[in-house]
């Protein structure tokens, strides 16, 4: 069992941790997720979960980039991070407290910074 999680009967109970990226105190409670996993401050993470959310089993424990953001059929936006030390990509539901800045130039990373040049579109 982590530090972050304590057992209740066989249930696991978030507990309150500090983000390693900016230092901020999170509390556990998210609004709009049961398993908090990210700081709304600075929006990185730590690789805890490996199969499901909040089950802490992951072996890596690397910090988790804020790559990108993505929509789901349901129209709900979540959070793509990646793994600093394996690689791994994971989606995070996104919380009612987290950084709306942070969030918005995420989403629009890909057309203020495109992967090809811009002048190619003048081209077609």
């Amino acid at each position: 069992m982590s530090r972050n999680q304590r057992q209740r009967g066989s249930r696991r109970v978030p507990r309150p941790f500090r983000c390693r990226r900016c230092g901020l105190d999170i509390p556990a409670e998210a609004p709009g997720t049961a398993h908090r996993n990210h700081c709304p401050s600075c929006l990185w993470s730590r690789h805890l979960d490996d199969a499901t959310p909040g089950d802490r089993a992951a072996d890596c424990g690397a910090a988790m980039e804020p790559i990108a953001v993505s929509v789901r059929g349901d129209g709900e936006w979540v959070l793509v991070h990646r793994c600093s030390g394996c690689g791994e990509l994971d989606l995070n539901r996104i919380a009612g407290d987290d950084n709306p800045l942070l969030l918005t130039r995420l989403a629009v990373r890909p057309l203020a910074q495109p992967p090809f040049p811009l002048d190619l579109l003048a081209r077609l």
